[in-house]
Parts: C-alpha cells; sequence; structure tokens
C-alpha cells in the first residue's frame, strides 16, 4: 500500500521528546512492591513465620538483583566512571536514579536547538494506506529511547521473576491462613498491577520487534482489551495453582518444574537441530561462554512468561532478533487450548480431594468462575488480534480465517496459517 498522493515522503521533522510515563510508573511500582514486601517481611518476623519471611525476602531480592544488572547492561555503566550511579544499584535502587536521570532529559530537552544524531524512516497505517514519515532524533530523544529500552526490560523482569511468584506465595498463604492482612493485601495488589503490566508490555514489544519499520501506538480500547486478557488470564491462573497446591503440596513442584523446563528447553532443541552458529550480536565483548549464558537467562525468563500466560513471542536463537517474526495461529491455539485443559484437570483435582479449609465456600461456582474467567481472557485476548490489533491491517490471515479453516476443513492440512510482518531493511530493535 502506498500513499494516497503518491508523493515522495515529507521532510525530516525534528522528533519532540515525550514525557517518559512508562518510566515513572515502572519505577514506582518497584518501589512500592519492594516497599510492601519490607511491611510483609517486618509482620513475619514479628509472628516468628521464618519460612514465610524466607520466601518473601527472595522474591523480592532476586528480582531486585536482575533489575540492577539489566539496567547496568543495557546503560553499559561498568566501563564508565558514574560512582553514584553504580552506588544506586549496589543499594537496589537503581531504578530510582535512572528514572530522575530520564526525567531530568525530559525537562532539558527543548530548550535549545541541539544537532539530530540519525533520521529515522518509519511507516504510519492510515485508514488503509501507508504514510512514510521521516524524524530527526536528537541526542535527548535518542537518551530517552535507551532509558524506556531499559525499563521495558525491567518492568518485564519484575513482573515474572518477581511479581508472579511473590502473588503466588501470598495467596497461598491467604489460604491456608483464611486471613488477609492489609499489608498482604496491598503487597498482592501490587504484584498483579505489576504482572499485568509486565504482559502488557510483552505485547508492545513483540509487535515492535515484528514491525520494525511501522510506527506503532495503540488505541486506548487496544489498550483496554489487553489490560482485561491479561489480567484475567494471570489471575485465574494463578488461583488454579495456589487451590491445587494446599491439596496437592507434593504434586505442584513437578508440575511447576514440568512447565518450566519443557518450555525452556524448547528453543534449545529447535536451535541444535537448525545446525547454526549462536547470535554474534548480544555484545561485542562477551566470550561464547558469555553469549551462552545471557541466552539462558534470556530464556529462563522466556519460560516462567509462558508458565503464566502466553509470551506474545516465539524465540528462535538462530535468528540475530532472537525472536521467530511470524505470528503461527497454529502455536497459539495449541497453547490456549494445552493451558485451559491443564487448568482444568487442576481445579477439578482440587475440588475432589479438597479439605475442610474450604467449608464456607461455594466450590463449584468457585471451579466455574475460575474456568469462565480464562474463557474470558481468551475471548478478550480474540477481540484484540481480530479489531483492535494496531498492524491488523498487514495481517494475511486473521482470527475468523483460522477459525473459518479449523471449522470447515478447507484449508489443507500441515500448511501453517502465519501472520508475517514485511521485511524492510532498517534499524531492528533487539529484545535482549
Amino acid at each position: 500500500m502506498d500513499s494516497p498522493s503518491g508523493h515522495c515522503p515529507p521532510a525530516a521533522a525534528p522528533s519532540r521528546a515525550k514525557l517518559p510515563l512508562g518510566i515513572v510508573f515502572s519505577t514506582a511500582l518497584f518501589c512500592g512492591e519492594g516497599a510492601a514486601a519490607t511491611v510483609l517481611c517486618l509482620s513475619y518476623s514479628h509472628s516468628d513465620d521464618r519460612f514465610w519471611l524466607a520466601l518473601t525476602i527472595f522474591f523480592m531480592l532476586c528480582p531486585s538483583v536482575l533489575v540492577q544488572l539489566t539496567l547496568t547492561f543495557v546503560h553499559r555503566d561498568i566501563s564508565r566512571d558514574r560512582p553514584l550511579v553504580l552506588l544506586m544499584h549496589l543499594l537496589q535502587l537503581g531504578p530510582v536514579i535512572r528514572c530522575m536521570e530520564a526525567l531530568l532529559v525530559y525537562c532539558k530537552s527543548g530548550k535549545e536547538e541541539e544537532p539530530y544524531v540519525t533520521i529515522t524512516r518509519k511507516r504510519w497505517l492510515r485508514k488503509g494506506y501507508e504514510v512514510e514519515m521521516e524524524q530527526e532524533v536528537g541526542h535527548s530523544e535518542r537518551r530517552l529511547a535507551t532509558h524506556r529500552n531499559a525499563f521495558k526490560r525491567m518492568a518485564v523482569i519484575q513482573a515474572f521473576l518477581g511479581s508472579t511468584p511473590q502473588l503466588t506465595v501470598q495467596l497461598y498463604i491467604s489460604v491456608l491462613e483464611k486471613y488477609v492482612p492489609v499489608a498482604r493485601a496491598v503487597l498482592m495488589a501490587i504484584c498483579l498491577v505489576s504482572v499485568t503490566y509486565g504482559a502488557l508490555v510483552c505485547n508492545i514489544l513483540a509487535i515492535q520487534v515484528k514491525y520494525d519499520d511501522y510506527k506503532v501506538q495503540l488505541r486506548p480500547l487496544a489498550f483496554l482489551c489487553i489490560v482485561l486478557w491479561r489480567s484475567l488470564e494471570i489471575s485465574t491462573r494463578v488461583a488454579v495453582l495456589v487451590l491445587f497446591s494446599t491439596v496437592f503440596k507434593h504434586w505442584i513442584i513437578p508440575i511447576a518444574l514440568a512447565n518450566l523446563l519443557v518450555v525452556f528447553f524448547l528453543p534449545w532443541v529447535q536451535f541444535w537441530r537448525s545446525g547454526t552458529r549462536l547470535p554474534d550480536n548480544i555484545e561485542k565483548n562477551f566470550s561464547h561462554v558469555g553469549t551462552v549464558v545471557v541466552l539462558c537467562a534470556f530464556t529462563l525468563l522466556y519460560a516462567s512468561i509462558n508458565m503464566f500466560c502466553w509470551s506474545a513471542v516465539q524465540l528462535k536463537l538462530a535468528d540475530r532478533d532472537l525472536i521467530d517474526k511470524s505470528q503461527n495461529w497454529g502455536r497459539l491455539a495449541v497453547y490456549y487450548v494445552a493451558r485451559l485443559a491443564e487448568n482444568t484437570a487442576l481445579v477439578i483435582l482440587w475440588y475432589f480431594f479438597k479439605t475442610d479449609v474450604y467449608e464456607n465456600v461455594c466450590t463449584p461456582l468457585l471451579v466455574v468462575q475460575l474456568l469462565l474467567g480464562y474463557c474470558l481472557g481468551i475471548y478478550f485476548m480474540l477481540l484484540f488480534f481480530q479489531y483492535l490489533h494496531p498492524c491488523r491491517q498487514l495481517f494475511r490471515h486473521n482470527v475468523a480465517d483460522f477459525l473459518h479453516c479449523v471449522c470447515c476443513r478447507q484449508h489443507p492440512p500441515g500448511t501453517p496459517l502465519c501472520l508475517e510482518a514485511p521485511f524492510e531493511p532498517g534499524v531492528r530493535h533487539s529484545i535482549v
């Protein structure tokens, strides 16, 4: 599709810096979750609950350390003389100083004319046409873009390596004790917001990487649809795992490990079968072992995401961008069918073997609510891809086409339905 006017792209215009609201929100979630977890730890310490105290501290500190390493890695501060910033990272307050830096850059931008660093060329989808735009990117905008990329990765790490397990543990404690103190309720609420935001960031990153040459903007209705989809999907998944673990304490560990290890090793098996070499664009100064360590950490994050929700991307370790840019409806369907079947099996087993802890709960209604909640999340996912996806005009096939082919058997067997992003040379987004 070409521009309706058929003219050349307009001259490059200066790019205006936007208020880094995502950075501020990620920092607020990080600080709020840390403060709420600290207050709850003091409560566990006073009541001498050492086991719950240890778990709460672990799921508070472990992702915090990974967040500091991620921010340092993206900004490449190890080789730079910035003692104050490194000290703040050692004190686990790196996001705070980074947020202050981003706000300072934003406040200074636009006050004086600065030379542009580069010119970016993006395509806009407007009313069925592609309009190519060029923008001059100055130093301030480039620094803010680096901060935004770092905080997006921070939000995903915090959500799925910290907030999700923390939410699961605290909900498990609340079910056993049949009591939810204010500090624990606040922590669980912040964790749920954090993991929903992390899943939203996963969707945005997936769209940006797959459609790298297009300017992607989510409409408010699409944003709301993703929030409903992700919050229902994750909350019902966590509730099912918690209920099952209260009855089958020794079985939940192998089930969780099986979920984690299968998704962890699947990209590596596909990579070994392809016979290609490891990508060499992760970091120039990394050795072969360092590259493998970074890829393993990235694959662990990918497996952790898929344990609770759809990751929105498929890893492809042989590719320089590390992801498969073709959207295969078959993989998406297999994931949600398998996850719905697993949730159904776990909640039914809990229903038949439940203990007296749930004597004051209408358990049949709870089972129906959990399954309907997960199905409702799938409905919002289909609604987003069918009507609200910002690049749906580029789809070769949509949800309705796939369902029509599956139901009517008109599609040749063995031929995958792919939604491929058009390939154009240009600046690439790296997902690492």
